[in-house]
């Protein structure tokens, strides 16, 4: 295939080239009518570039075939049967895959260390999850993807089980043996879904760890805005064999997508794509090194600690991503969330990921020689300075951390429609949870609705709160009080 070629694109210049003049949607009419405070601010080509798929980059009928023809190609470049784009991000793309496989009442195996847009998905489409269990890092309090044995334990115990979800990448850089597991579901004729939101990097250079696609996963879903170079919502599916109809997979995601998607998600994904096909592994290539770069340095100063590839050699975790740098900050007396905040207000630097324990940055082919120093120098100076942070009580991380292994009581989906009751946290311990419970970032639900709260979980999650944890999805985020359901 010729990729070269941005059919998206090259329909977006065509429209300006043509001068229509839209009587539809969207009302700023190509930015003529957008306030020019807002137009200073992101710019006179977002608007231009703001423009509906029928009548617009293509025709009512779809006849230029512009999204199917930027779908093939993407498809092409990732080794996939078929691609779609998605433009609400891989929030509801991963929502659309788990329908397009089990629907209300039938079983899916889930990785527990999914992101919230999963437990929502079980909630939404009514699935009853079976969790599959993490392997837990008690000396880093860390949740690394499960192992084949793990799912194949939890296929024999549930035969009728419609398929697995897994999560690989983690925040963390943590990879699963996608491989493996796509072995033990394909011996029992399930498909194995990958949420790779965190791999859209990962076809482009054989240095990066396995990707879906390679491994025989059947359906992969991931955020192009995350590791790659298209705007927020940017999410795509890839597809392969015949064990996930593509009929099926775009109906499910017709229910819940946008019937107005975004040219400017389609168009930065197109480009995107074109991208990597022809400059994709040199860009990789600069990375990698910058990033080994980065991580040496950062190995070197005193008080952090550098996940690295030593929990690949210990069993823990199958590949690790090395564009992903995660760093323990415990031995300098403060939290993740506190490194995060200084790292903000003095050095200017926001870093992706912070938790009680540990902060994670992302390096990508967009970073340079300026970005580089700056990251390192700035680990520098917190390093100096951590001393002058103000100390916090300490969050009450569970021991072992296997406790959040919580029973589950009740269907998710059940007790979050259940009458509820807002009780003191105090008095939540032994009953069952009627909301999501996510400390975000990275966002995975320590307490999913349905599961029984323990008092390791109510302690852990005031000390946290306390200590500047948000939990942004709670009907309490301060956590004094849980929301139940009703006796």
């Amino acid at each position: 295939m010729d990729h070269s070629r941005v059919p998206v694109l090259e329909a977006l210049l065509e429209f300006r080239r043509r001068g229509d003049v839209v009587y539809g949607p969207p009302g700023h009419k190509q930015g003529r009518g957008a306030d020019p405070r807002v137009v200073d601010v992101v710019g006179a080509g977002v608007f231009a570039s703001d423009v509906l798929s029928l009548n617009g980059l293509d025709d009512r009928r779809e006849s230029q075939g512009v999204l199917t023809r930027a779908e093939e190609l993407m498809a092409d470049a990732v080794g996939a049967d078929r691609a779609f784009f998605s433009t609400c991000g891989s929030s509801l793309s991963v929502k659309s895959a788990m329908l397009a496989v089990a629907g209300p009442g039938e079983k899916l195996l889930i990785s527990r260390n999914a992101h919230k847009s999963v437990v929502a998905a079980v909630i939404i489409n009514g699935v009853e999850p079976v969790w599959v269990h993490p392997k837990f890092d008690a000396e880093r309090h860390l949740a690394h993807p499960p192992e084949p044995d793990d799912v194949r334990r939890a296929l024999r115990a549930h035969p009728d089980a419609k398929g697995m979800l897994l999560i690989t990448p983690t925040d963390w850089g943590s990879c699963a043996d996608i491989a493996g597991v796509a072995r033990v579901c394909h011996d029992h004729d399930v498909p194995l879904i990958v949420d790779e939101a965190w791999g859209a990097h990962l076809p482009f250079h054989s240095a990066l760890p396995a990707r879906g696609m390679d491994a025989d996963a059947d359906l992969v879903v991931t955020s192009v805005h995350k590791m790659g170079g298209a705007i927020e919502q940017s999410s795509v599916f890839h597809l392969q064999g015949d064990r996930v109809s593509p009929d099926v997979l775009r109906q499910r995601e017709d229910l819940l997508g946008t019937t107005s998607s975004s040219s400017l998600v389609y168009a930065t994904l197109d480009g995107w794509r074109r991208q990597m096909v022809e400059q994709g592994h040199e860009l990789l290539e600069t990375a990698l090194g910058r990033a080994a770069r980065v991580r040496e340095a950062v190995a070197a100063l005193p008080g952090l600690r550098l996940m690295g590839f030593e929990t690949v050699e210990a069993g823990l975790t199958a590949e690790l991503d090395p564009l992903r740098v995660t760093v323990d900050v415990r031995e300098l007396g403060i939290s993740g969330m506190q490194a995060a905040e200084w790292l903000r207000a003095h050095c200017r630097i926001d870093v992706g990921s912070s938790d009680t324990c540990r902060i994670g940055a992302q390096l990508t082919h967009a970073d340079d020689d300026r970005t580089e120093g700056l990251f390192v120098d700035a680990l520098r100076r917190l390093v100096e300075r951590a001393d002058t942070i103000e100390a916090r009580t300490p969050v009450r991380l569970p021991e072992p951390p296997d406790v959040l292994e919580l029973e589950q009581a009740m269907l998710p989906r059940d007790a979050f429609f259940a009458r509820a009751e807002q009780v003191p946290a105090d008095e939540a311990a032994g009953r069952v949870a009627a909301e999501m419970l996510s400390p975000y970032p990275p966002g995975v639900p320590v307490v999913a609705p349905g599961e029984v709260i323990t008092p390791a979980v109510v302690d852990y999650l005031r000390s946290g709160a306390a200590a500047g944890m948000l939990i942004p999805d709670a009907a309490d985020p301060t956590a004094r009080t849980l929301r139940v359901t009703a006796r």
